[in-house]
C-alpha cells in the first residue's frame, strides 16, 4: 500500500524538532579501590617523607632479681636498646588534564549538559583519578625529575619487598629509603596459575610481621579465579552494607585463618599480580589537591587545565603483600 496523494509525510517535512534525549550514557570504567580506599594525608614538598619503627625482638629470659638496678648484671644503671627509626620518602608526581571549549560550542544549547566547559572539566576529573589507580598499581619507581623529565612518584611494587610471594626469576625492589627502581618481573614461561596455598602464604607473612590484611585485590581474572577455589566457594557470602561494598561495590569474603578478608576487584592492576593490603597503612598524600587553573585566552575559545600534584605513601611495606607473576588463564 501507499499513502494518499497529498498526505503530508515526515519526509517533507521542514521543522520537525529532533528526538535527542537530554542523557547522556557512558559505560567506561571509573571505579578507583585503591584510590578509594587510601587515607588522604597532606604533603609540604616534592620529596614526601615519613619514618616506621620496629619494636625489638620478644625473648623469653626478660627476668630481672628482685631488688636489682635497672641493667641487670650492672652495676650502672643501662636503658634497652633502642631500635632506630627507618625514614622512608617518595616523590609527588603532577598530572594534568586541559579542556579547549569555542565560544560558540559554550554558548550552544547542548543535549545533557547545560554548560560544556563544566561538563568537559568534570570527565578530565575521572580521567585523572583512572590515571592515578593505574600508576599506583603499575610498576614504577620513583624518579626525582629535571628540566625535561617529568617527576614520578613511586608505585606499590616498587614499595613491596617483605610479605611477597614470587614466580621463578622475579625479584623485590631493594632500597633504604627510597625505591627509585621497579620490581624484577619473571619471565612469560615462569607464570604461575594463581591458588590458594600462595594466597594463604601471603596473608600468613603479613600476618606474622604484624599486619592486619583485609583487603585481597586482583585483576578480573584472578578475582575469576579466585571465587572458584575450593576454600573459598563454600566460605562466601553477601556482604551488602558492610563496608568495602558501600565503597567499591559488590564484595566476596574470605575467611582466613588471619580474619576476613574481602576479595575486590580492580580493572586498573595487572593481571599478573595480586595485592593482600591493610588500607590503613596506605596514604595518598596531595602536594597540590585537585584545581582547575584557567589559561591565557588567545582567541574565541576557553583553556582550563585540571592539576593535582600528589605522591603515594605506603605508610608501612609490611602492611601489605603481594603474590606476583600469575599466567591470565582462568582456571576450569
Amino acid at each position: 500500500m501507499t499513502a494518499p496523494t497529498n498526505t503530508f509525510l515526515t519526509t517533507a517535512a521542514i521543522g520537525n524538532r529532533e528526538d535527542l534525549t537530554d542523557v547522556i550514557y557512558r559505560i567506561s570504567p571509573t571505579q578507583t579501590p585503591v584510590l578509594n580506599l587510601a587515607s588522604k594525608t597532606k604533603a609540604t614538598n616534592t620529596l614526601h617523607e615519613w619514618q616506621t619503627q620496629d619494636l625489638a625482638s620478644a625473648v623469653s629470659n626478660n627476668a630481672a632479681v628482685e631488688g636489682d638496678v635497672a641493667g641487670a648484671g650492672s652495676t650502672v644503671p643501662s636503658g634497652t636498646a633502642v631500635t632506630a627509626t627507618v625514614r622512608l620518602t617518595n616523590r609527588t608526581q603532577i598530572l594534568t588534564k586541559t579542556a579547549i571549549v569555542s565560544g560558540t560550542q559554550q554558548a550552544m544549547n547542548s543535549a545533557g549538559r547545560k554548560d560544556e566547559m563544566g561538563y568537559q572539566m568534570s570527565l578530565r576529573s575521572l580521567e585523572i583519578k583512572r590515571d592515578m589507580e593505574l600508576t599506583m598499581l603499575a610498576n614504577q619507581g620513583a624518579a626525582a625529575g629535571d628540566a625535561s623529565t617529568a617527576r614520578k612518584t613511586g608505585a606499590l611494587l616498587a614499595f613491596l619487598k617483605t610479605n611477597t610471594n614470587e614466580g621463578t626469576g622475579g625479584g623485590d625492589p631493594s632500597y633504604t629509603s627510597i625505591p627509585t627502581a621497579a620490581r624484577t618481573d619473571a619471565t612469560a614461561g615462569n607464570l604461575r596459575s594463581f591458588s590458594e596455598a600462595l594466597l594463604k602464604d601471603v596473608i600468613q607473612k603479613v600476618w606474622t610481621e604484624g599486619g592486619k590484611p583485609s583487603i585481597v585485590m586482583a585483576g578480573p581474572v584472578n578475582k575469576q579465579n579466585l571465587s572458584k577455589m575450593a576454600g573459598i566457594a563454600g566460605q562466601r557470602f553477601n556482604v551488602n552494607g558492610a563496608k568495602p561494598s558501600t565503597i567499591i561495590g559488590a564484595a566476596d569474603i574470605y575467611v582466613s585463618d588471619f580474619g576476613n578478608v574481602s576479595i575486590i576487584p580492580n580493572r586498573f592492576q595487572r593481571e599478573r599480580d595480586v595485592f593482600v593490603l591493610d588500607p590503613e597503612y596506605a596514604s595518598v598524600a596531595y602536594l597540590r589537591p585537585f584545581q582547575t587553573v584557567e589559561l591565557a585566552k588567545t582567541g574565541d575559545a576557553e583553556k582550563r587545565m585540571l592539576v593535582v600534584e600528589w605522591g603515594l605513601k605506603v605508610n608501612n611495606e609490611k602492611a601489605h603483600g603481594a603474590v606476583y607473576d600469575l599466567n591470565s588463564t582462568i582456571q576450569a
